[in-house]
């Protein structure tokens, strides 16, 4: 008779319990990912896509996403903040309880201003006030 040993947990998912054979998944880091970040990601991921060909403008790209054509060139305006800012926004701490500190209409006014050394005033300005850690 041969005997296997194998770790298992058991995972509850909706209603139903099941056994899972292998090592417990790590634990889910607690809070959750700024909207801001996720808003940043999406642009950055939508315009791979334009520039691909993938989608042809972003009024199609805004059909496709269910939103506006106005709101999806909110969302695409994130590109115009410096890189190091793009970079800060990707990596904003996970928010534990209530709102976000830093959310996207914050950043609209830092969108508009071309000199990426006057947003990188503004940004430690609002950073400032929004009371988080870069």
């Amino acid at each position: 008779m041969t005997t296997v040993t194998r770790p298992i947990h058991f995972a509850i998912k909706g209603r139903y319990k099941r056994a899972i054979v292998g090592e417990e998944p790590a634990p889910t880091p607690e809070g959750r990912i700024p909207r801001v970040a996720r808003l940043m990601a999406l642009a950055i991921r939508f315009d791979k896509l334009l520039v691909d060909g993938v989608i042809s403008d972003i009024s199609e790209l805004a059909r496709l996403s269910h939103v506006t054509q106005p709101r999806m060139t909110q969302i695409m305006n994130l590109l115009h903040l410096a890189p190091d800012i793009q970079e800060e926004i990707l990596f904003l701490p996970v928010t534990i309880d209530g709102r976000d500190p830093i959310h996207e209409r914050m950043l609209r006014g830092l969108t508009l201003v071309q000199s990426w050394g006057v947003q990188r005033r503004l940004w430690r300005q609002l950073l400032g006030r929004g009371r988080v850690k870069a």
